[in-house]
């Protein structure tokens, strides 16, 4: 079993950018956890009404644990000393072979600095390391194509709907732009080939890849 670790700034950036990916991992029995550093509201109410939210997504997607932090929202600058002692904590409790998180170049700064203050943690403790797009991300180039089905589509979409306290956030856009994103990055000959039905795309940068040499069976004696 492969122990998969998403962090991301505020709760729903995993759904919006890895829905899809997050339920194939579970599909595949990997253990999924995902660690959200502010809990995403400044009263206690409406932290615990974004808390449940989440933990609603993460039921349909096949999260085993899903858990937070309590970085005050827009006040990462400040803290990042405080966020990076979080981060050597939650890699600890279970040390993961593979971690996604927002990429660096973000106009968001607790994206930002969570992708920073992830990687300096995650190039220490695991084995593999990518980066998802958000929504305010700037110059991303994929280089990891993650293609869904139609299913997996819909379970990304259900948990999206979970968000009902995201009202400045048309959680329907966001999956019209999964089914139309690995367009803008492979050409039309390549998309051609693809299986019936695959027509949504997550896209990711690789930050490290660990690939290890096949190795036969020792021989008996």
């Amino acid at each position: 079993m492969t122990d998969v670790l998403i962090v991301v700034a505020h709760p729903d950036d995993a759904e919006i950018a890895m829905g899809m990916r997050i339920r194939d991992h579970a599909l595949t029995g990997d253990h999924i956890r995902v660690h959200c550093l502010s809990p995403g509201a400044s009263t206690p109410g409406d932290a615990e009404r974004r808390r449940s939210e989440c933990l609603a997504a993460g039921a349909l997607l096949g999260v085993a644990e899903y858990s937070f932090s309590r970085i005050p929202d827009n006040e990462f600058v400040e803290r990042r000393v405080e966020i990076n002692r979080e981060l050597f904590r939650v890699f600890a409790e279970r040390r993961p072979d593979i971690v996604y998180t927002h990429f660096p170049h973000d106009q968001h700064l607790d994206h930002r600095i969570t992708a920073d203050e992830v990687t300096t943690v995650a190039l220490r403790e695991a084995d593999e390391l990518y980066y998802f797009r958000s929504p305010y991300s700037h110059g991303f180039e994929p280089n990891l194509y993650f293609v869904g089905t139609p299913d997996l589509l819909a379970a990304k979409q259900a948990a999206l709907a979970c968000f009902a306290s995201q009202q400045q956030l048309d959680m329907t856009v966001f999956g019209g732009l999964t089914e139309l994103a690995y367009r803008q990055h492979v050409h039309h000959r390549v998309v051609e080939r693809f299986p019936d039905g695959a027509h949504g795309a997550e896209m990711f940068r690789t930050a490290r890849q660990v690939v290890h040499a096949t190795r036969p069976p020792a021989s008996r004696p």
